[in-house]
């Protein structure tokens, strides 16, 4: 088949010759980890357990650090619109190696059934819910597959593709954990010659946060295999766009500044060293305090009115 414009141009952004695969230092990987142990060693005293550092934490500590508690404090449970994302990525795997040609249909299916088996949080809540709520999950994640079908080039096994990257980085001993999870990566590296593409898959509007969210893997990945990404990009599904960014030593730099900064101020909230700050943003639109915050208020009504 040949490939539709939307598959073509997300291939054009992705793909890269040889001579286009930069070298780097192999000692960056070390350069990377001391800067973060340096900063993060004397915060472990005060730490009353175990810090994990994740993307969405970062990004909600940067936000707005009082509503950043707010959602910590509130147990984490899982719903239909939850569910589809992990679902999706999941029927993706299943794509890589199933024989054949099948339909986005099949392919939830199949993922929504052993995702219901397994021993997991996930696997507990769906063994659990009705009939509406699977027809509902199972409806949003064959949306989604087919939006990724129609404008995500076919993955080549050449390509090395992998779904669900896990990414770790231990600090401290093991006083503070880095982890992620990329939905996508494609190639790997040469040697010191970078070759590997991080792909995250996005809906609804572009965020900045998105590209916060791939340098921290960038990082991530730098100081796990000691070669940087080639390239970080979003694809966004319902759009059918892809916005990529080439991965440089500034590029890490500039997500290892925020990781750090993000870091410290989860380390000093968690020892209640540190009181939280409100900050109006976006955030307010969902966060449980918006009501109890003059500024969020403000902010929302300001908002709307533009």
């Amino acid at each position: 088949m040949e490939l539709t414009p939307a598959q073509a141009e997300v291939l054009d952004v992705l793909a890269a010759r040889p001579d286009e695969r930069p070298d780097f230092d192999p000692e960056l990987r070390h350069l990377l980890r001391h800067e973060l142990e340096q900063v993060v060693a004397p915060l472990t005293d005060s730490l009353p357990d175990t810090l994990f550092v994740s993307k969405h934490a970062l990004s909600s500590v940067l936000e707005c650090e009082a509503s950043h508690l707010a959602d910590q404090a509130e147990p984490f449970t899982w719903s239909p619109p939850l569910a589809v994302g992990s679902i999706t990525h999941r029927a993706i795997e299943l794509g890589l190696a199933w024989k054949g040609e099948p339909s986005a249909g099949e392919r939830v299916e199949e993922a929504l059934s052993r995702a219901a088996e397994e021993d997991s949080s996930l696997g507990d809540w769906l063994r659990t819910i009705g009939d509406a709520d699977r027809a509902d999950i199972v409806g949003r994640a064959v949306e989604r597959l087919a939006a990724f079908d129609d404008t995500f080039p076919p993955l080549d096994r050449r390509w090395r593709p992998v779904a669900e990257s896990r990414l770790r980085v231990e600090l401290a001993n093991g006083a503070v954990v880095l982890s992620g999870k990329v939905d996508l990566t494609l190639g790997r590296a040469d040697g010191t010659r970078a070759g590997k593409v991080l792909v995250d898959f996005k809906t609804g509007t572009r965020r900045p946060q998105h590209l916060d969210d791939l340098r921290f893997y960038a990082v991530l990945e730098t100081i796990r295999v000691g070669t940087p990404p080639r390239m970080s990009a979003t694809h966004y599904l319902d759009q059918g766009t892809v916005v990529a960014e080439p991965v440089t030593t500034e590029v890490l730099r500039a997500g290892l500044h925020r990781t750090v900064a993000a870091t410290v101020r989860l380390a000093e909230l968690a020892a209640e060293t540190r009181q939280a700050q409100r900050s109006a943003g976006p955030r307010c639109r969902w966060c449980a305090l918006s009501r109890s915050c003059d500024d969020g208020q403000r902010w929302l009504e300001e908002s709307d009115a533009r």
